[in-house]
């Protein structure tokens, strides 16, 4: 089975030894992606709301490159710093994930890359 490495420039570009996503067969794998703006690299941070979008609309714009949507998530991992935040992360993510819902995990953690508050990665299949 081939393997087809997917790179969008509307999702930040990856910051260390990762691709922003891997396509094998029918399933996309998409690296986790915290509230990076892509067009600067510079965090978005201050408001939680918005670094939730951010990290979505980062998910959305690499299952676009990879010919697809949010719509083919199959499994869906969130990590927060403060769970807390955990009803915001569902209030958004239904904005952004059609029903039937991805499977999804939640998981608190003590830091994330560059001090980000919130970071998601994705797997879509294609049917």
């Amino acid at each position: 089975m081939s393997r087809r490495i997917i790179k969008t420039d509307r999702a930040p570009a990856a910051i260390g030894t990762y691709s922003q996503a891997v396509r094998v067969g029918d399933t996309v794998y998409i690296s986790g992606q915290i509230p990076l703006d892509p067009a600067t690299g510079a965090l978005v941070s201050g408001d939680i709301e918005l670094e939730i979008r951010r990290v979505f609309d980062n998910l959305r714009a690499i299952a676009e490159a990879a010919g697809g949507t949010l719509a083919q998530a199959v499994k869906v991992t969130v990590f927060l710093t403060d769970l807390v935040h955990f009803a915001k992360v569902n209030e958004i993510m239904a904005q952004y994930f059609p029903e039937p819902w991805p499977a999804r995990a939640a998981i608190g953690v003590a830091q994330l890359p560059r001090g980000a508050r919130v970071e998601v990665d994705c797997i879509l299949h294609f049917d």
